[in-house]
């Protein structure tokens, strides 16, 4: 679903923030990407959700080039930044409608999916009041929401944790289980490793922009936890 070959990015000619980095996150995959701050997790997100341009290596999304065709990989996408930044003057449910509209959800579906999401997430009484006087939690969370409208084939996350209560954060877990159930591909950063450790298949560790391990969760952590093999693998590059 997700294809990312030898992809670089370098700012103003310096050191490169991301090194030639190559994944592949495939349908039904919870994919953790996982580094210490600064280390190309958020660079990397940016360019597979189109925000940020590049010119070396390749990303590609269901076949779809993410240069060459972004409206194809935008139709099929959707990303959760790790800082929501919503239209603060409009209501909850107008920006959901909204979002709704750009990817032409009908009516009665769009209906459906905002009335069971805004549940699971204890939102509904306040999707009339306006985004400006929600908590980061609360637009987190709507944000979440708006994700989710057009059932993506690839959903993208940037430490989508941070901010959710513990009850909130348990309900994302679940609703990433669903759908992978159902076939789409997660792609997601953290440097929460007790949460990669539960909630992935697949994993990725990156330092400094370049990827140093990689694999099965089984692979990377042979029987020992995932912060062990976090630890081991940054040892190793030292």
């Amino acid at each position: 679903m997700l294809e990312i070959s030898h992809y670089s990015k370098s700012y103003g000619g310096e050191k490169k923030a991301v090194d030639d980095v190559s994944l592949r996150v495939e349908n039904g995959d919870i994919y953790g990407f996982i580094g210490h701050n600064g280390a190309g997790k958020s660079t990397t997100i940016r360019a597979v959700v189109g925000v940020l341009d590049f010119t070396d290596g390749e990303i590609t999304i269901d076949g779809h080039s993410v240069k060459k065709e972004p409206m194809a990989c935008k139709r099929i996408t959707a990303y959760i930044p790790d800082n929501p930044d919503l239209y603060e003057n409009l209501t909850g449910i107008q920006y959901l409608n909204f979002v709704a509209d750009v990817f032409e959800i009908s009516a009665g579906e769009r209906e459906k999916r905002i009335a069971k999401y805004a549940d699971m997430f204890e939102i509904t009484d306040s999707l009339g009041d306006l985004i400006g006087s929600y908590s980061h939690g609360m637009k987190q969370k709507v944000a979440i929401i708006s994700a989710l409208i057009h059932e993506p084939k690839l959903l993208v996350l940037d430490e989508p944790f941070v901010g959710l209560d513990p009850k909130a954060t348990f309900t994302l877990k679940e609703i990433m289980h669903e759908m992978c159930g159902r076939g789409t591909a997660i792609f997601f950063s953290t440097h929460v490793l007790d949460v990669a450790e539960k909630l992935c298949n697949k994993v990725a560790i990156i330092k400094q922009g370049r990827i140093i391990a990689s694999g099965t969760m089984e692979e990377l952590t042979e029987g020992h936890s995932l912060e062990e093999a976090f630890m081991e693998a940054d040892h190793e590059e030292r």
